[in-house]
């Protein structure tokens, strides 16, 4: 060994892992994919069932032959969920007046 040469530090660079830097960079979309798989199973597992067509129209046609306010009443429980949600503050009023 030469005295006069310098001396070579022999330093190993850290595991990619143990770099705080990294999970600033990986860590966002990582949680993102994650939320996303979440977001989906729960959309899976809880859909929505599919309303039967002709029981709609079976209630409708019986709340048809209601009169005065049954009717109304019969009439406003069919509402789909949008028109419910819009007339909250307007209700069906009778067209028998």
């Amino acid at each position: 060994m030469n005295p006069s040469a310098p001396a070579v530090l022999k330093t190993s660079a850290p595991a990619w892992w143990r770099v705080p830097q990294m999970w600033l960079v990986v860590g966002g979309p990582l949680a993102v994919v994650v939320a996303s798989l979440i977001t989906a199973w729960i959309a899976v597992h809880n859909a929505d069932p599919v309303l039967d067509k002709a029981a709609f129209e079976r209630d409708r046609q019986a709340a048809m032959a209601l009169q005065g306010q049954a009717r109304a009443d019969a009439l406003i429980k069919l509402q789909p969920a949008h028109q419910a949600r819009n007339h909250a503050a307007s209700p069906v009023v009778p067209q028998d007046r």
